[in-house]
């Protein structure tokens, strides 16, 4: 079976300016020499007033400007493609400023319309985003990789194969009807060396432009393996600028070791509770259509530094605990139990919405209480009515942080639970709730999300990682 590798470069890969993007085509040229590449491209990075930025968080500011009777300007985007088209040859150059000019006028038609009608939100947001980030930079790569010699074609948007439910702004995939609208794409995979297509980006049935949530090129790489893993030997490759380490080096800075495998459960935890190795949802929709694709997490400056994903991890002899990590921002919801299940249904079904955990219940004055623990406290403070629309006696909390060990068999470490908590303790730190469980192999510390908390807890918990003796 012919090998196929799904390539997901993020615009930390692509660089300010696409100073990276020579690196990714030598990735690329590498990538191809026995396998086809799909190459899922983000929006590239820039600088504005003086930081580094997503053109993304341009085109959403630019929006709100345009939603408050500012008329937008897309200067720094098209500063952006300017610098990044120096990158094409003479044969192409014109072909591609011409598709810069196209889908830059595209943007320019939805932030007139956000501008008419005070509104920065639903498709009009879709298409501000699709047509100056992701969808325009994986045309633009098309002529960067055939301008180095590569057989390459771009996937056109009115070939879309991403087909997404009507939820225009946080869109869900949709794997039964993408596979009707995937003649196409296929048809591209197999005349060309490689690719290109933009992440984050969907269509519904009926052609309107949809987006997944920050983060939704990993949803597209792995949306991409789903419909693709019968036809080709698959595996999904994600391009960053290291392979996974047992906590992020931005918290802790001391002592950090390689993680050389995790399984798809330990990656999906890993996410949800903060570590930035990829979208969480993107594992799940893999898991719920029943494929077992390997994930490869690539150094792109070294690539024999890397971290596989699998289902079922082969067996080694790593470290039990595999990961130190945590997340601020968190809110716990409490709620009569009788109700709770009404709320869990609800959320799945009519929210698609699952960035939560259940922790131990508790019962008060003769009536038990279910308590959830969501990651994301501006998603609750949003939508306050709805849930509190399940129990008038259901309270949130907000401010909460959150320390999490990550590891399937971390029931083989000797008093685990005891010496963490009292590690934290050591730090001046009081821990609000202590979950563990060995059914999900998980141990949740919740504290106050104040000050810097949530780093000391984290480098207070890694630094014993080392000392912990094993069964």
């Amino acid at each position: 079976m012919t090998k196929l590798v799904i390539a997901k470069f993020g615009g930390s890969a692509i660089g300010i300016d696409g100073i990276s993007i020579p690196l990714i085509i030598d990735r690329i040229n590498d990538l191809k020499k026995d396998s086809k590449i799909i190459a899922v491209f983000s929006a590239p990075l820039t600088i504005q007033n003086g930081k580094k930025c997503s053109l993304t968080d341009v085109i959403l500011e630019q929006g709100k400007n345009a939603e408050n009777g500012t008329k937008a300007t897309l200067d720094t985007v098209k500063s952006c493609y300017q610098k990044i088209l120096e990158l094409v040859n003479s044969e192409n150059k014109e072909d591609c400023q011409k598709i810069i000019n196209l889908f830059l006028k595209k943007t320019e038609k939805a932030l007139e319309d956000a501008f008419e009608k005070k509104e920065f939100a639903e498709e009009i947001r879709s298409r501000s985003l699709a047509f100056s980030g992701e969808i325009l930079m994986s045309h633009v790569m098309n002529y960067i990789l055939k301008s180095n010699g590569i057989k390459t074609d771009a996937v056109n948007y009115e070939d879309w194969p991403i087909i997404t439910d009507n939820n225009i702004e946080s869109t869900n995939f949709l794997a039964s009807k993408s596979r009707e609208n995937l003649d196409k794409t296929a048809k591209l995979v197999e005349e060309n060396e490689v690719v290109t297509i933009g992440g984050f980006i969907g269509k519904t049935v009926d052609g309107v432009t949809t987006t997944y949530e920050r983060g939704g090129s990993d949803r597209t790489a792995a949306d991409l393996g789903i419909l693709f893993y019968k036809k080709y030997e698959t595996r999904i490759d994600f391009e960053k600028d290291s392979s996974v380490v047992s906590a992020d080096p931005k918290t802790v800075e001391i002592g950090l070791t390689k993680v050389d495998q995790l399984s798809y459960n330990e990656a999906r935890l890993a996410g949800m509770f903060g570590m930035k190795i990829l979208d969480p949802i993107a594992i799940k929709e893999i898991v719920e259509n029943g494929v077992d694709i390997p994930i490869i997490v690539t150094n792109m400056k070294d690539p024999t530094k890397t971290t596989v994903i699998k289902r079922i991890p082969d067996s080694k002899n790593e470290h039990p605990i595999k990961i130190i990590t945590g997340k601020e921002n968190c809110a716990i919801f409490k709620i009569e139990t009788n109700s709770a299940q009404k709320l869990l249904i609800s959320l799945e079904k009519d929210k698609r919405y699952n960035e939560y955990v259940i922790l131990s219940p508790f019962t008060k004055d003769g009536v038990e209480f279910s308590r959830i623990l969501f990651l994301d406290g501006d998603y609750i403070k949003r939508n306050e009515k709805y849930f509190l629309g399940f129990d008038s006696l259901a309270s949130i909390t907000y401010n909460r942080g959150v320390i999490t060990l990550i590891g399937d068999e971390m029931w083989k470490v000797q008093q685990v639970a005891s010496r963490t908590s009292a590690k934290i303790g050591e730090a001046g730190l009081n821990i609000l709730n202590m979950d563990a469980q060995e059914e999900t192999s998980r141990i949740i510390i919740v504290i106050e999300d104040s000050n810097d908390n949530i780093r000391k807890a984290i480098n207070a918990v890694h630094e014993i990682k080392s000392e912990i003796n094993l069964i």
